[in-house]
């Protein structure tokens, strides 16, 4: 098998100058020569095996989707597989990993298919923690929980939706890059026959199919009523695709289905207010800056968040994200994750994460570098929010939203700036959840572990009144 020649001189040049670096810089960066750099920007010369592991490390963002070949997508994935902190003690060097999937190819594939085998048993151990504290057994899922997992093992993006939404904005006249909401509720009047009112009510949206009324709580904040306005637009105009997705998934109830049907309209609600090319676009313009964002898109900062963790479209992907939203019992509420990072398969979450804190700090953003106990760091901000209830016979509810992404991209996240992410003490030690974490010297522990036996001594009182064997 002979690898494909790889000549990235135009990608590579822009990645230099949206840096505002000049070659010298930046061929100190790369450890390479300023005329070797040159000869690869003006494509005299392909990149190596070395350089291309080099600059997909240093630029993630960027060199994710350099074009590949059968045996190209074999040696990433081999890569991504051998990165993984498990093998942190012995790591294989870039020509080992290229020679054994240009070598071993079946190997190779064996090596990446096992690894991933090693995930996902620990995914398994998760969903049984959460069976376990929840009370519920994998057969006996509620209907949310179904969907919550359906979502997740999509990777928290769908195609068909996604792509089908990104045209309805494009069709719906006005100023780019959203729609504003005349040009929704005009569709919804002209096109489909709706009549719009606002009206206080007890629901925030209600739609009365027969009569073909639609009535939204005008006391929701306005990027909350667009919203509103969006997901019935998109139930509607996007009917044929959404029923084709939840025909095609193995969900066994019919609450689960349609409860599928409500997510998958509010993903293209999302993906019709944040269309993918432009979001994705201007999310790496600023950085992945959730209120410049929400501004420029005119939509909350909890639908920003959630709208950045679904940027996975193959060939155009955005960084693989964490999203979660917490309330204020530390309950997690909403959750996705494209990351290694699988707080979306239990209930509960660390007390050293910082979304707790958040949840009872509203509009204060907050910055964690954290590690699991697998040795991967992540950088997250999270920020406590208040949604009034229009009421002040109900309680406004108050929550916390977290994003994050692991440290390898903390460069395009700019609420990482000023830290050193490779630190040895900088980041806050966390585990996924008491019941599984192999941590002995927490002074949180709220569980001991359920696979390791604990230790107690009478004569002896410590934060946790046991040790762990």
């Amino acid at each position: 098998m002979t690898r494909q020649r790889i000549f990235a001189g135009t990608r590579l040049r822009r990645v230099r100058i949206e840096r505002g670096l000049k070659q010298a810089e930046f061929a100190a960066t790369l450890g390479i020569s300023i005329s070797y750099l040159s000869q690869i920007e003006h494509d005299d010369r392909p990149l190596t095996p070395a350089l291309l592991d080099r600059l997909q490390k240093l630029f993630p963002l960027e060199w994710d989707e350099v074009a590949a070949d059968a045996g190209d997508r074999r040696h990433g994935a081999l890569r991504e597989a051998a990165a993984d902190p498990l093998f942190a003690t012995q790591p294989l060097a870039p020509e080992q990993l290229e020679r054994a999937a240009l070598q071993q190819p079946q190997l190779a594939d064996q090596f990446v298919a096992l690894h991933a085998a090693y995930r996902r048993a620990g995914q398994r151990l998760q969903m049984i923690d959460e069976a376990l504290t929840g009370g519920t057994a994998e057969g006996s899922r509620l209907p949310w929980e179904e969907v919550r997992d359906w979502f997740h093992d999509a990777g928290n993006y769908v195609d068909s939706i996604d792509r089908a939404a990104e045209a309805l904005a494009a069709s719906l006249s006005g100023s780019p890059p959203s729609p504003p909401v005349e040009m929704i509720e005009r569709r919804m009047r002209n096109a489909l026959g709706i009549s719009i009112v606002y009206r206080q009510s007890q629901a925030l949206r209600d739609f009365d199919a027969t009569m073909r009324h639609l009535v939204i709580d005008p006391s929701l904040p306005a990027e909350s009523r667009r919203f509103q306005l969006a997901h019935q637009l998109a139930a509607l105009a996007l009917t044929d695709e959404i029923a084709a997705v939840v025909e095609a998934s193995p969900l066994r109830t019919p609450a689960a289905r349609q409860l599928l049907h409500v997510g998958l309209a509010n993903y293209a609600a999302g993906a019709v207010l944040m269309p993918y090319g432009a979001f994705r676009a201007s999310a790496r313009a600023v950085r992945h800056d959730i209120d410049r964002l929400r501004l420029e898109y005119g939509v909350s900062f909890e639908q920003a968040c959630h709208r950045l963790s679904t940027l996975q479209r193959p060939g155009a992907r955005g960084i693989p994200m964490f999203f979660c939203r917490v309330d204020m019992a530390g309950n997690i509420t909403k959750r996705h994750s494209a990351t290694r990072l699988q707080f979306a398969r239990f209930g509960g979450a660390c007390p050293l994460w910082i979304v707790h804190e958040a949840a009872a700090i509203p509009d204060r953003i907050l910055f964690q570098l954290a590690e699991t106990p697998d040795g991967l760091r992540y950088v997250s901000m999270a920020k406590g929010l208040v949604k009034p209830s229009g009421s002040y016979a109900r309680s406004p509810r108050r929550y916390a939203v977290a994003l994050g992404c692991e440290a390898q991209y903390a460069g395009d996240f700019v609420y990482a700036d000023g830290v050193d992410v490779a630190a040895p003490q900088a980041a806050t030690r966390i585990g996924l959840s008491c019941r599984i974490c192999p941590r002995d010297d927490c002074d949180q522990r709220a569980f001991p572990p359920s696979d390791r036996p604990i230790l107690v001594d009478p004569d002896r009182r410590d934060v946790v009144p046991y040790r762990i064997g």
